[in-house]
């Protein structure tokens, strides 16, 4: 019986065991509670089929969907140090940063590469909201310079994909520090005449808001995309009033002339493509739009108003006639 006992019982155990399903197998719809297979989400670009919700997609996923047959070469990013401050909270920063790098796959908050998007050549950089919330540190404000120095040197366009939640307080001013140099970083664009066009993901708050994120050439948001520098319970607080409903949304940035175009991630990649070929002075194909059709203009006639009670009559072409008009 001890072959039965520790060979066939086990198999039973095991059969009726349960098995643990994936935590991300399903994805729920925030706004409706829609449960989305997560195969059929990332085919759409993690955007909720029925409802459209925009969901955060990965930094590389977004990269690879960008660029003309997701083919890319990253941009090389000088090393910068760790942890300069031996900072420690509830943990050390320096284990944050490898439980971060576990989580994302990747080495910093932002990723910049350089490819074709419907065949123009283009510098992207993107911004990894699962690396400490996209905070901006050292490592992440070298790694965007790195890549318009890039730009500037091969004549791209630079595409900035902004999704943040600020300054990375672990590295104190060191992380504040990259704000002005990302705005020199803006001002070299400029100088050497190449478009900067931002993209604000959700959510684009803080330091980064403040900075890069607003400075662009053209500003773009996906739609219900949170945009802002401070939160709004701090805000409300503040100024002690009830704000909107959609404030500090991408309807409500667009409806108060803040930024440029709200457009769905499904149509992002064509959008900016087409904004690149004209301001790089390109011939590109222009959406057709139909003319709105103005209202027929009127005859003489109508627009001349007739006399009202008007009594002259016509004088007599001659000395016969002027006889026989009736005398009045």
């Amino acid at each position: 019986m001890n072959w039965i006992n520790s060979l066939v019982r086990p198999k039973i155990r095991d059969f009726w065991k349960r098995r643990d399903v994936p935590e991300n197998l399903w994805i729920k719809c925030p706004e409706t509670g829609e449960m989305v297979f997560h195969r059929d989400l990332e085919a759409n670009l993690w955007v909720i089929p029925n409802s459209g919700h925009h969901m955060r997609m990965p930094a590389r996923k977004r990269m690879e969907a960008f660029f003309d047959d997701g083919d890319f070469s990253s941009v090389e990013t000088p090393d910068v140090h760790a942890d300069p401050h031996k900072f420690r909270d509830s943990k050390r920063y320096s284990e944050r940063l490898k439980e971060a790098r576990a989580k994302s796959g990747e080495n910093e908050a932002v990723l910049v590469g350089q490819g074709k998007v419907n065949g123009m050549a283009m510098t992207v950089a993107v911004q990894n909201f699962d690396f400490i919330a996209g905070s901006l540190g050292m490592a992440a404000g070298e790694a965007i310079l790195a890549g318009m120095l890039k730009a500037v040197d091969d004549k791209t366009p630079f595409i900035m994909f902004a999704a943040s939640g600020g300054a990375r307080m672990q590295e104190g001013i060191l992380s504040l520090m990259q704000m002005p140099r990302t705005t020199v970083g803006v001002q070299m664009l400029r100088e050497a005449g190449l478009p900067y066009i931002v993209v604000l993901t959700n959510p684009t708050t803080g330091g980064v808001s403040a900075s890069y994120a607003m400075l662009g050439d053209i500003h773009i948001a996906e739609p219900g995309a949170m945009i802002g520098f401070a939160g709004r319970r701090v805000i409300e607080q503040t100024v002690r009033e009830k704000l909107p409903e959609d404030f500090q949304t991408a309807e409500y940035l667009l409806d108060h002339g803040m930024i440029d175009m709200v457009v769905p991630r499904q149509e992002m990649k064509e959008t900016v493509s087409r904004i690149c070929g004209i301001l790089m002075k390109r011939e590109v194909d222009l959406p057709k739009l139909e003319a709105p059709k103005l209202p027929e203009p009127e005859t003489e006639a109508a627009q001349e108003p007739e006399a009202v009670g008007d009594t002259a009559t016509e004088e007599p072409a001659n000395e016969a006639d002027k006889d026989e008009a009736p005398s009045k």
